[in-house]
Order: structure tokens, then C-alpha cells, then sequence
């Protein structure tokens, strides 16, 4: 894996960042709700699981499980085409298409009735926004670079962390007066407020001189930069082992509170304890990286992420396993996550600044779907105990460190 030549079309390889075109505050705020669509499509079905498949005849729990990995992996997907397009038209009209998509795809879901039709809505509604995560990325890397990029993203994550805690929250609360069908339009009007929002406030952050062309060339010569680049790439497969671990938890966690603990009432407090420690952690994160660096916090977090996803599943193996012990492990973790993958996307998009939308695209491409069908696996292996989870949260983390050593050529926990 080379580094890129160190100018390219007169730029700096790390690309010049434009002025902000929104006070800081209410820039990460609008990030942050845009980046919380999909965590809100995701987390708020959990507890509407068990609901959605006896309404549509799916008696398998693990089979329920494919109503979030339909929309992973059509989230994954459409990566690589919403990239390529914001840099072509621009980030506000892509944006705004699709998220007007997004919102059309989940009144399909609230009429669905079937299961096939439910999984296409689905689908599409993750292909839709699945430029949510493209093109916001691409918007904060016109505006920002380097650490304080990973600032940037540090808050907007914590705002995006607020959906794991109130999504399951809200699908059960839809449950106790109405039915699943109700969650889909809630996704709905709050897509289509933000999407009000967006439109309105945010202006184009593309110079129109930045425009890049749809042509094979030019994409063939952006995702071979962002797949040769030894830290875009680096970073980018320490992600996807990272997410698929993720990923994994969430198809994973309602089955284990209700067959492996017996206390499925506990899923909404118990979900948004470990969430809230990504919160806690990103605002550490945004409070700290411009001083320490991104890669001494997030190499760190990786080496803890290990030595807890060990402790847990020798626990596990044991019998030992608590519900009480799960949480705070799992919460432990979850803060590892949250250090880790916050600053490995910044580093990942650090030499892409010239072509951020296609890199964002091809990168969001290998991470999501990748992720998604690591999850997948973890989550289909489940047996009635933790311990397929956690055989993969720490497979996931000796991996994400083994990538990021060979990327960073051995040299880890550097401050620069």
C-alpha cells in the first residue's frame, strides 16, 4: 500500500478545508441529527423484533434478525454510488434526494404486508441513507481536516449516540399503544424534519471547481488512491472488523436479553446503558484529541477493547456470565468502540481531502458491508449464550489491531 504523491491538481494530498458555511453548534447539531437517521432505522426495531414476526408469519427469532441486516447491507451498497454523485453535483442536492427516498421508504415498510416486501423497503431505505453517512462525512471534510475533523465528528457523535438510547426506547413505547407499523412513520416525520432542516439551512459546501466527472477514469483513479492510500485503507478494514462486532451485538442483543438472561423488559435500559458510554466516550474523545492525537487514543482503545472482549468471554465459558456483568463489560467495550472508530474515520479520510466524496463512498462501501455481513454471521451463530459474541468482539479487535500495525508500519501509539 503506497502513500499518495504529495500534491495533486495543485492541492495539498491532505486538501484544503473551506470556512464552515454554519456556526459551529448548529453544524454538528445538523451532522449529528443526519448521521442519527440510520442509527434510528436500526436500534428502533429491536424491541418491535419479535412483534414484526408475528404479524408476518417469521417464527425463526434468528430469521427477524434480517430486518436489520437488510438494511445494512443496502446501506453498504448505495455507498458507492452516493459518493461518486456529491462529487459530481454536489453534496446538497444528493443529499437532499436522498433523504426524501429514505422518507418514502419507510411508509412502504409501514404498509407492508409481507415479510419479502418489508425486507425491499428495508433495503432501499438503507440504500437511500446510506448517503446519511457519504455525503455527511464528505460535507465535514470540506469544512475541516485532520484533528479537528476528529473533533468535529466527536460531537456529532455524541448528539448521533442520543438515537441507541431513545430509538429502542421509542419502539417500545410505540408497542405499549400501538403496532410496529406505527415506528415506521415515526422514522418517516422525523426523516422528513430533518430533511426540512437541511435543505433550508445548509448551503453547498462543494466549490463548484471541485466537481469531479462521472467517468470511469476518474472513479477507476479515486477508489484506487483511497485503496492503495495504507491509511485509508488501513483504517477502513480496522473498521470493518470493528463494525462487524458492532453489528453482531445489535442483531444479537435481543435474543440474549430474552433467551440467555430471561429479562426481555430489559432491553431498552440495558441497550442504552452501553450506548451512552459511546456518548461519553466521543465527548471524551472531542475534548482530548487535539492534544494527545488521534492514534494514541484510538490505538489504546483497541488494546482495552481486547483485554475486556477476553475477560467477558472467559467469563462466559465459565458459567460466571451475570446479566449485571454483561452490562458493565459491554458498556466498557462499547466506550473502547466509540474511542476507536471516531478517530480511525478521521485518519481514514486524511489523505482523501481532494476527492472526499468518492474515498467516503468506497471506504463507507467496505466498512458497512463488510460489517454487516460479519454481524450477520455472529448473529446467526447465536445459541442461547454470549459467547458467539464475544468469540467475535475479540477476533474483531486482534484483527482491527493487526491492520492498523501494518498500516502504521509498526509505529503505534505515535503522537502525529
Amino acid at each position: 500500500m503506497n502513500s499518495p504523491a504529495p500534491h495533486i491538481a495543485g492541492r495539498s494530498a491532505a486538501g484544503a478545508a473551506n470556512a464552515p458555511p454554519l456556526g459551529f453548534r448548529e453544524f454538528v447539531a445538523l451532522i449529528a441529527g443526519l448521521m442519527a437517521l440510520t442509527a434510528l432505522g436500526i436500534d428502533s426495531m429491536l424491541p418491535a423484533l419479535p412483534a414484526i414476526g408475528e404479524a408476518l408469519g417469521v417464527a425463526s427469532a434468528n430469521e427477524r434478525q434480517y430486518v436489520i441486516t437488510a438494511f445494512l447491507i443496502g446501506f453498504g451498497v448505495a455507498q458507492l454510488v452516493h459518493g461518486p454523485l456529491a462529487d459530481r453535483f454536489g453534496r446538497k442536492p444528493i443529499l437532499g434526494l436522498a433523504l426524501a427516498a429514505y422518507v418514502i421508504a419507510n411508509v412502504v415498510a409501514a404498509f407492508s404486508g409481507s415479510f419479502t416486501l418489508l425486507l425491499v423497503a428495508r433495503f432501499v431505505g438503507g440504500c437511500a441513507i446510506a448517503a446519511s453517512r457519504v455525503v455527511t462525512v464528505a460535507l465535514v471534510r470540506d469544512c475541516y481536516a485532520g484533528r479537528e475533523m476528529a473533533r468535529v465528528m466527536s460531537l456529532a457523535f455524541i448528539v448521533f449516540m442520543a438515537a441507541p438510547v431513545i430509538a429502542p426506547t421509542f419502539g417500545q413505547a410505540v408497542l405499549l399503544v400501538g403496532d410496529w407499523r406505527v415506528i415506521f412513520w415515526g422514522i418517516a416525520a422525523v426523516s422528513a424534519a430533518i430533511l426540512v432542516w437541511f435543505w433550508i439551512r445548509m448551503p453547498e459546501t462543494q466549490h463548484p471547481e471541485d466537481r469531479l466527472p462521472l467517468s470511469p477514469a476518474r472513479l477507476g483513479s479515486g477508489y484506487k488512491l483511497a485503496l492503495t492510500d495504507r491509511w485509508s485503507i488501513g483504517y477502513t478494514l480496522a473498521s470493518t472488523a470493528l463494525l462487524g462486532a458492532l453489528y453482531g451485538y445489535i442483531n444479537s442483543i435481543q435474543q440474549i436479553l430474552a433467551d440467555t438472561f430471561h429479562r426481555a423488559d430489559l432491553l431498552v435500559p440495558v441497550f442504552a446503558a452501553t450506548a451512552g458510554t459511546m456518548a461519553v466516550a466521543n465527548l471524551l474523545n472531542s475534548s482530548i484529541v487535539v492534544r494527545v492525537g488521534t492514534r494514541r487514543i484510538s490505538h489504546t482503545a483497541v488494546v482495552v477493547l481486547i483485554l475486556l472482549a477476553g475477560a467477558h468471554l472467559a467469563l462466559a465459558w465459565a458459567g460466571f456470565e451475570t446479566l449485571l456483568t454483561f452490562a458493565i463489560l459491554q458498556a466498557l467495550m462499547m466506550a473502547c468502540f466509540g474511542l476507536a472508530t471516531s478517530n480511525f474515520g478521521a485518519m481514514a479520510m486524511e489523505n482523501m481531502g481532494h476527492i472526499a466524496g468518492t474515498a467516503s463512498s468506497i471506504q463507507g462501501f467496505i466498512t458497512v458491508t463488510g460489517g454487516a455481513l460479519i454481524g450477520a454471521l455472529i448473529g446467526q451463530s447465536f445459541d442461547g449464550t454470549t459467547v458467539p459474541m464475544y468469540v467475535g468482539f475479540f477476533a474483531a479487535g486482534l484483527v482491527a489491531l493487526a491492520i492498523v500495525a501494518v498500516a502504521e508500519r509498526g509505529r503505534l501509539f505515535r503522537p502525529t
